[in-house]
């Protein structure tokens, strides 16, 4: 147990390592332009990635009880800052979204710890109804509608990529608690119109689809993200243009240090270097599991499964919009890329992993 600890805890090192070396070679140059600081960007990833650090210290060292006892207080402190950051003049909208609190120069942005938060909710109520969540009425419905409301919040941001990520995460925890697969098969199909019909809404949306399919009907438009993304890719090779010598991010590639930020891996460090990195961030998945699987209670599983998921699926989409195999979506690739909220959230479901998957009476 001790071992696969601190094998886990040494790849969870090395990935956000590799972060702070992407960040600045990602962004060093268009801070230079931007913001007359080549180091701009990564002295805030940094800060946040030393706020993360100190909550996961603090989260580590907490009782597991008294964890437990606070993921209602938790979840509805969350629903407050959801319903909060939508008020004008309290939270900061960009690009037509409403997703920050500004604090100074830093940003917080409350969905992120809202996954954190619903997934430690959903595995405390799983754990208490047992048997009973077999019963569509008196199993599933309550945390539904919790899970319901929070993602309708998020959507109404908009932030519809977050809200699937956290519902496909809630559906393979009710599937490991013991949900009917034709529960789950239902409420997936009925989900499947409320998504069209949410991306019908938003013209941005379509054209990210349409972009997908064909980008280059619109190559310095809608679909020019997806070409540089694969330009970038493509020039890299087998082992790279070399560290700090990518040209996509010269200008070319937007949201090099965030969204794209694999993109840029893949050509400064080739195929073989992109691949090393994501085998590493797919071994920590399997021993974050692994250490799942060892709790001495279920609510410990189920949060720890719940936490893995959400990575996995946040480095699936990351990749997937990268390599052109999905329409693009905005989500960071955890741990290496540009900081902010989803860095410390990241770091904080890690330290929970790691403290509510510890048997009892076992420290580190």
């Amino acid at each position: 147990m001790r071992s696969l600890r601190r094998r886990f805890l040494s790849l969870l090192a090395i990935l956000l390592a590799v972060g702070v070396v992407m960040v600045y070679s990602t962004s060093a140059i268009y801070c230079s332009q931007e913001h007359g600081d080549p180091a701009y960007f990564l002295k805030r990833h940094l800060a946040y990635l030393a706020v993360g650090i100190v909550l996961f210290l603090w989260v580590l060292s907490l009782d597991p009880d008294r964890i437990r006892r606070w993921v209602k207080p938790l979840l509805v402190l969350t629903l407050v800052s959801l319903v909060v950051v939508l008020l004008p003049g309290l939270g900061r909208r960009v690009s037509g979204a409403s997703r920050w609190f500004r604090v100074g120069s830093f940003s917080f942005q409350p969905s992120e710890m809202a996954q954190v938060a619903v997934i430690l909710y959903l595995a405390d109520v799983l754990t208490r109804k047992g048997h009973t969540i077999t019963s569509f009425f008196r199993g599933v419905v309550p945390p539904l509608l919790v899970l319901g409301l929070t993602l309708g919040l998020i959507l109404v941001e908009p932030d519809l990529g977050t809200a699937v990520a956290l519902a496909v995460v809630a559906l393979v925890l009710f599937f490991i608690a013991g949900v009917k697969p034709k529960v789950l098969l239902g409420l997936f199909l009925a989900a499947l119109p409320a998504v069209a019909g949410l991306i019908l809404m938003k013209p941005y949306r379509v054209r990210r689809i349409l972009s997908y399919l064909n980008p280059w009907a619109d190559p310095e438009g809608s679909g020019f993200q997806l070409i540089q993304s694969l330009v970038a890719l493509g020039s890299g090779g087998w082992i790279g243009l070399g560290l700090g010598e990518s040209r996509q991010k010269l200008f070319y590639l937007p949201a090099a240090h965030t969204d794209f930020i694999f993109a840029v891996m893949g050509e400064e460090l080739g195929f073989l270097g992109a691949s090393v990195i994501l085998a590493a961030l797919g071994l920590l998945i399997f021993y974050g599991v692994r250490i799942a699987m060892t709790a001495t209670d279920s609510f410990g599983t189920f949060a720890g499964i719940g936490f893995m998921t959400l990575i996995a699926l946040e480095s699936l989409v990351h990749v997937a919009v990268n390599l052109g195999v999905i329409p693009t979506k905005g989500l960071p690739l955890p741990f290496i890329s540009y900081g902010g909220t989803a860095l410390v959230a990241n770091l904080v479901s890690m330290a929970l992993l790691l403290n509510l998957c510890r048997p009892r009476g076992v420290g580190e």
